[in-house]
């Protein structure tokens, strides 16, 4: 397998005041083309300001970063911007999604600014929406559907572009339990067809989906583990 994202001795500071908070302390990391990475790790441990940094969503104050072959770490917003559109597919807890259009014009959203033909757009977003199991529910507008069916949307929009990486933060976060459930096997299926998959999430049970589990504490790398994890 090929490395999707190599990391060296990445570090993130924050001023505060007078003083400087270093966030990430040095981490070294690799992930391999088709993982299923889970990162763990208390409330101030580092996990959300790495996983900006995973997503282009921010910059590391030193060390390197190479996605997909790219090394995004010295890149300008605009050309994250374009990296960010490309080669990562993005699920939040909170689901992101424009309350005024419907299913099948939020997954088709970033096509829009990738540059598709519209005829585009419309075919590939119905494909992935019926991948994800919403084809009866393309023209529904966020406020008719369910948290579930929300999150399916949220999915299949991160699946348009063929992205290299799929990252989601907390994805089952706003989700009962047997929702919740559902939309990890929706994950497991994303990852045994190809993805890399990149999930940021406190719940154990939640990260047992994953191949490998990531902690981390105080900004660096507590353990990294590794294990074939065969789920039901």
């Amino acid at each position: 397998m090929s490395k999707v994202i190599e990391l060296r001795t990445i570090t993130r500071d924050f001023p505060l005041g007078h003083e400087i908070i270093k966030v990430l302390k040095g981490i070294n990391l690799d992930i391999e083309r088709g993982e299923y990475v889970a990162f763990m790790g208390p409330s101030g441990s580092g996990k959300s300001t790495l996983m900006n940094l995973l997503g282009c969503l921010d910059t590391p104050t030193s060390g390197s970063y190479i996605l997909n072959g790219n090394d995004v770490s010295k890149m300008s917003d605009d050309e994250l911007a374009e990296i960010r559109n490309k080669e990562i597919g993005f699920v939040f807890q909170t689901f992101n999604l424009l309350p005024r259009t419907t299913a099948l014009e939020n997954v088709a959203l970033p096509m829009v600014y990738a540059g598709a033909s519209k005829s585009a757009r419309t075919e590939r977003a119905k494909e992935v929406l019926t991948n994800v199991g919403l084809a009866d529910r393309m023209d529904h507008k966020p406020n008719q559907l369910s948290g579930g069916q929300r999150q399916r949307v949220a999915v299949g929009r991160a699946l348009v572009n063929k992205p290299s990486i799929i990252l989601a933060d907390e994805p089952t976060g706003n989700l009962d339990s047997i929702t919740s459930l559902e939309i990890m096997h929706l994950f497991d299926e994303i990852h045994a067809a190809g993805n890399t998959v990149i999930l940021v999430t406190h719940e154990e049970e939640v990260a047992r989906h994953a191949h490998r589990i990531i902690r981390l504490r105080d900004g660096v790398i507590e353990s990294d583990e590794k294990k074939e994890i065969i789920v039901p």
